[in-house]
């Protein structure tokens, strides 16, 4: 599987990458192309996602740590609507993202679940024909990498 993506994301012509891990888009180049990608991201990153949770779940717990959660988020707009699915992602202020919860046995009713996230696409809008879009790197980047350092790194972080 992962060579059939890679060779997907092997020609990311038009597209203009980043030192920050993530390709910048423009709004003329946002195409059916562009959303076969962001849906096999999206794919790649739930298959990732659980197979690192399946992983880290105990190892978490070991360390005061419950109920990692690891999941596929998608928005529009910072509106979470329960059965958006990729298909919607060229919609203007579509956001897709990597994210990682986990509660501390520490933690008092009224503090919030540790939570990290790693964005994989979205779609700023913008004015009439300004719009632009931001995608993670998968030639130049490891996803699975990625999550497990943050996962790595949440779980000795003190906080």
């Amino acid at each position: 599987m992962r060579k059939a993506l890679r060779r997907l994301f092997k020609i990311q012509k038009n597209y203009s990458p980043d030192a920050d891990g993530y390709l910048h888009i423009l709004e003329k180049d946002i195409n059916l192309e562009l959303k076969q990608k962001i849906s096999a991201l999206e794919d790649l990153g739930e298959v990732v996602a659980e197979k690192l949770q399946r992983k880290y779940t105990d190892v978490f717990e070991g360390h005061g740590k419950r109920n990692l959660s690891i999941k596929i988020c998608r928005d529009i707009d910072g509106d979470v609507i329960s059965d958006l699915k990729a298909e919607r992602c060229l919609e203007k202020e579509y956001r897709s993202q990597i994210t990682i919860h986990f509660e501390t046995v520490t933690a008092n009713e009224d503090e919030d679940v540790d939570a990290f996230t790693i964005d994989l696409w979205y779609y700023y809008g913008g004015f009439i024909g300004s719009g632009c879009g931001t995608l993670f790197d998968i030639n130049n980047n490891d996803l699975e990498k990625e999550m497990e350092e943050a996962l790595i790194f949440l779980l000795h972080d003190k906080h």
